[in-house]
């Protein structure tokens, strides 16, 4: 062994986390060998407490959601706003800092869904509405439940974890840059290697694999059932391995050339293309259509956005719906959060609370809009027209609505290709920068962790990716989904605690903002009368 192949195993094992390292990685790889020893009986056990989790947390998941982004709206016009994640300038543009946030992981789902998701709402509408599938009644509506689903709710959970976990790991002396630094004022800075912690980041390691490894499998199926529907290009399980090794290699180059040459370049990149495909199905597409479609959606969307946030169909029979589509969406959501968060906080060093806040929910969502009312618009009134037949969505899987609907446009074999290319590099910035969030995690929070680590975490999120895309279609990969669902939904207490966390330090050392200073929540006041005010305690002091 060289010099350098022996530092570079030294770092390797010097910076591991051991406890989080080895029960992530055992958790993990337990649950990959567990479903080809005996799917069946894995997965009905997976559904059993899929099952029990939604029938008691679903109303919790939304309830917590819809109070995390009320509070992250505070944060953009509050007081609280102006706090600082660190006290050193932005390492990274707005721009590279924005394209960077919306492509890790979240932006994969979005080229995914893009298509796709609004026929599922034209043909089978939110019950809380009343209105009939298949009408042109249903047509804004399912774009309108689509916004709902993809702007302000599910990319809150990724941004509250990120502003918590960076304000406690810059602000904060030792307290290092991972999932359970986000809880610092509850669990206290001094347990934060203590057995409560290391359950959090344990936890946060599992979810992560399991929530993006469903989200590439996704991504993955799309590349392969387009080549196969459009083209005739057939692949087995050996040819899904070789297309998800050729992605593995490319991303795991993208990683090891680090945050500055990999992540951001390509997402750079991701972004130009995800907005010349945007603008081009705009264009070619029906355009005064669209614009009218869009604001009818966006207006149903915010005026309606209390009661679609709250709705449970408790009354009217559809708890169902509400658990198949929303809290799925929102479970799956907190399963990114861990990663997400990490990632956020990792590049957000130097930028201001309002800045991140305004960036997580409100600048993503003005990409986010656009794109679903543009692509999933005119997929749902081509639908609905007959322009194109959607049935092989609903036959052979909605990865092949993308290529169904591009393929009715004008020159529909380059915008095909453009599609291709972006699903393919999304994949390659998802599992970038959710790679790293995971190595960070399993190295106490080490904001560069060693290249071997990146690489052994890369291998195994490649591997589960292939495995979801080899039983895609089958019960397994409907159960992997449905523990998606179940190691997602612990973490909207996580979540919820985090937020509580920054109001907590936030209203100490910054001042209340609802009730004054000597405001005592509950007792007498008589023994604080006379105390003087003591001064805010800044965040560097225990």
């Amino acid at each position: 062994m060289s010099g350098s192949e022996g530092n570079a195993v030294e770092r390797f094992v010097n910076e591991l986390d051991t406890v989080v390292f080895a029960f992530g990685a055992l958790l993990t790889l337990s649950v990959i060998a567990a479903f080809f020893i005996n799917r069946d009986a894995v997965a009905d056990g997976i559904e059993l407490v899929h099952g029990e989790m939604l029938s008691y947390m679903s109303w919790a998941l939304l309830v917590i959601v819809f109070l995390i982004v009320i509070f992250l709206l505070f944060l953009i016009v509050g007081p609280w706003g102006k706090i600082k994640l660190g006290d050193e300038d932005p390492e990274y543009s707005f721009l590279s800092f924005f394209a960077m946030l919306y492509s890790a992981g979240f932006a994969a789902g979005v080229v995914f869904w893009g298509p796709t998701e609004g026929l599922f709402y034209y043909d089978d509408p939110n019950p809380l509405f009343g209105v009939e599938g298949g009408t042109s009644e249903a047509i804004p509506l399912a774009v309108q439940q689509t916004l709902f689903h993809w702007a302000l709710p599910q990319l809150a959970v990724f941004t509250i974890m990120g502003i918590a976990i960076g304000y406690f790991a810059y602000n904060y002396d030792n307290v290092p840059l991972r999932v359970s630094s986000a809880l610092t004022p509850i669990l206290g800075k001094e347990n934060l290697d203590g057995p409560a912690a290391k359950v959090i980041d344990i936890l946060a390691v599992f979810a992560t694999i399991g929530g993006v490894a469903t989200s590439l499998g996704f991504i993955g199926s799309q590349f392969v059932t387009g080549l196969d529907y459009q083209w005739g290009i057939s692949f087995g399980d050996l040819g899904i391995i070789a297309i998800v090794t050729t992605m593995t290699i490319l991303f795991t180059i993208s990683m090891v050339l680090g945050v500055n040459k990999g992540i951001r370049r390509l997402s750079n990149f991701n972004m130009g293309l995800f907005v010349l495909l945007m603008l081009a199905t705009f264009i070619l597409g029906p355009t005064m259509f669209l614009l009218l479609l869009g604001s009818q959606a966006i207006g149903g969307m915010i005026s309606n956005f209390v009661s679609m946030s709250l709705y449970t169909g408790a009354a009217e029979g559809g708890t169902g719906w509400v658990e198949a589509w929303t809290v799925f969406y929102w479970a799956w959501a907190l399963s990114w959060s861990p990663f997400a968060g990490l990632f956020i906080a990792r590049i957000s060093k130097g930028r201001t609370v309002r800045e991140v806040a305004f960036t997580g929910i409100v600048a993503t969502s003005a990409a986010t809009i656009p794109w679903f009312t543009f692509v999933g618009g005119t997929a749902v009134l081509f639908e609905h027209q007959g322009t194109a037949d959607f049935s092989g969505a609903f036959e052979v899987g909605p990865e092949v609505s993308g290529f169904i609907l591009f393929d009715a446009f004008p020159f529909g074999s380059v915008l095909m290709i453009a599609f291709m290319i972006l699903v393919t590099t999304f994949f390659i910035t998802s599992a970038d920068s959710s790679t790293l969030a995971v190595s960070m995690m399993t190295t106490g929070g080490q904001e560069r962790p060693s290249t071997i680590n990146r690489i052994f975490w890369g291998i195994v999120l490649g591997m589960t990716a292939a495995i979801l895309m080899i039983l895609g279609g089958g019960e397994g990969a409907g159960a992997l989904q449905d523990a998606v669902v179940i190691t997602g939904a612990p973490f909207a207490i996580v979540c919820f605690l985090a937020m509580l966390s920054l109001i907590k330090n936030f209203s100490g050392t910054r001042g209340r903002v609802l009730l004054q200073e000597k405001t005592v929540l509950f007792g007498s006041t008589s023994d604080t009368s006379g105390d003087e005010p003591s001064p805010a305690a800044e965040p560097g002091d225990d």
